[in-house]
């Protein structure tokens, strides 16, 4: 079930119904959730309910270990079996047949066959599960007593497929919050976000994908060098849009239901450095690698400062492999893990000095960075290393020709480079607009915005591109 699609939104709709009447009683309303959830993870394989249920009920148990025991050797204990639990899950349903190709590779054998592979918001669940039991181990809170919301917070439908990650205790206390209501502001803003997150996946992310970004990377020999470097700036706006697009559509659904998400982007082609740009980009995995990764690994307390750029590099290495089992996955890593040691490292030298205030120095630092970005994502976008080396050298030919870029495609681009660079404040006085408008209005808004969606996205809803992930 797609979060863009229309059975997604009468879906919605139907727990929105069922949920508030039940708000005075919250173990019903919690039920309520709780059964979207599991319908939400059946709708893709009926094997989740097996997985998934097992797997957040072993966590739970192991959260009232952590909380309960004073003894640092059995809370170790506890927390490695949900860690070596978590990231088995990753490994056997997702990862076996990269493994097995690689190892494959080495032997100059061919790969067994793999038949169990479930990667479809695998991802997302087992590292949302793990803030919860890695919380509790660092004592940065308390068990969460009640089973029931416990499992709702763990499986939360809007963030099944793409996120936001959301900590387990952050989300969990909301779900046990009585007496909530959802406030005609609150309900508003929700809409608006809705909105504009189908207005970026359908009128300009799939727009720019169906037109123009697919086909140059499919067959980039068959384009100029300057038509395959605009599907390379096409693709950073696809890609963009269509993530932040469903952040916008799973943080506005969840505040229908009175809960909220944390913000997933902020701008992240504005970002000065490739650090700032990593505090922009899907921000909830950037604060899980950092708080649960990097914090964790070997050596940073140690006086080889060493250290802190081998362990950066490593943490962006397994980042890139977190998102597909695929090579091009991990040079992708691997570029960013070598451009952030480089920069802190540059940083250190220069005594960690403030960012420059001359204008011209950060457009520069902006446009660097933002090109180094989209460099990268050729790679994290290539079906291969093959493809992506193909794309390069069809960008050094060149050959200059614009023919296959429409002037649709180009408005489109200009729209999406426009609103991505506008101030902040644009955007939160359309909202503010939005929510203050009377009812009617803001169900014409939406009506208007849907027959825009009919009239441009003829193929009808495509798949977010981070539901693989």
């Amino acid at each position: 079930m797609l979060l863009s699609s229309s059975i997604y939104f009468v879906f919605l709709a139907g727990i929105f119904l069922l949920y508030w009447p039940l708000q005075r009683w919250r173990a019903a309303s919690l039920t309520v959730l709780l059964f979207a959830n599991f319908y939400f993870y059946a709708k893709w394989d009926l094997f989740y309910l097996a997985l998934i249920p097992t797997a957040a009920l072993i966590d739970y148990s192991i959260g009232l270990g952590l909380g309960a025991s004073k003894s640092q050797p059995l809370r170790r204990l506890l927390v490695t079996l949900s860690v070596v639990m978590n990231l088995g899950i990753l490994a056997t349903f997702k990862y076996m047949p990269f493994f097995f190709s690689a190892w494959a590779g080495l032997a100059h054998s061919k790969p067994p066959a793999w038949h169990w592979t479930f990667p479809l918001g695998i991802s997302f669940y087992c590292f949302q599960s793990l803030t919860y039991t890695i919380d509790l181990y660092r004592k940065d809170g308390k068990p969460v007593r009640s089973l029931l919301a416990h499992m709702t917070a763990v499986t939360f439908f809007p963030t099944t497929l793409s996120g936001p990650i959301t900590r387990v205790l952050a989300l969990a206390p909301q779900m046990e919050k009585a007496g909530r209501f959802l406030s005609a502001e609150d309900g508003g803003r929700a809409l608006f976000r809705i909105g504009l997150g189908l207005l970026k996946k359908f009128l300009i992310a799939d727009y720019l994908a169906e037109n123009f970004v697919t086909r140059v990377f499919d067959a980039p020999n068959l384009y100029t060098g300057a038509e395959t470097l605009i599907a390379a700036y096409a693709y950073a706006l696809q890609l963009y849009y269509d993530f932040s697009g469903y952040s916008d559509i799973a943080i506005g659904s969840a505040l229908l239901l009175g809960l909220k998400l944390p913000e997933n982007f902020n701008r992240p082609y504005q970002a000065l450095n490739i650090s700032e740009f990593w505090r922009r980009w899907h921000i909830s995995l950037s604060n899980w690698l950092r708080d649960y990764l990097y914090f964790s690994l070997p050596g940073l307390r140690s006086k080889w400062k060493i250290f802190t750029y081998i362990n950066l590099f490593v943490t962006m290495l397994l980042g890139g492999l977190w998102h597909g089992a695929s090579w091009t996955f991990v040079v992708w890593g691997a570029l960013h893990g070598g451009a952030l040691a480089v920069h802190h490292g540059f940083r250190a030298a220069r005594g960690n000095p403030a960012p420059s205030q001359n204008p011209w120095v950060r457009f520069a630092s902006r446009f660097l960075t933002a090109h180094f970005v989209v460099f990268a994502w050729i790679f994290f976008r290539a079906t291969s290393i093959d493809n992506a080396l193909e794309f390069l050298s069809r960008i050094g030919s060149l050959t200059v020709s614009f023919a296959n870029v429409s002037l649709p495609i180009a408005v489109v681009a200009l729209i999406g480079i426009i609103a991505h660079y506008l101030p902040k404040k644009y955007s939160e006085f359309c909202s503010l607009l939005y929510v203050r408008a009377p009812f009617y209005a803001q169900a014409a808004v939406l009506a208007l915005l849907v027959l825009a969606i009919e009239y441009v996205a003829i193929t009808g809803a495509a798949p977010f591109l981070y539901t693989k992930f």
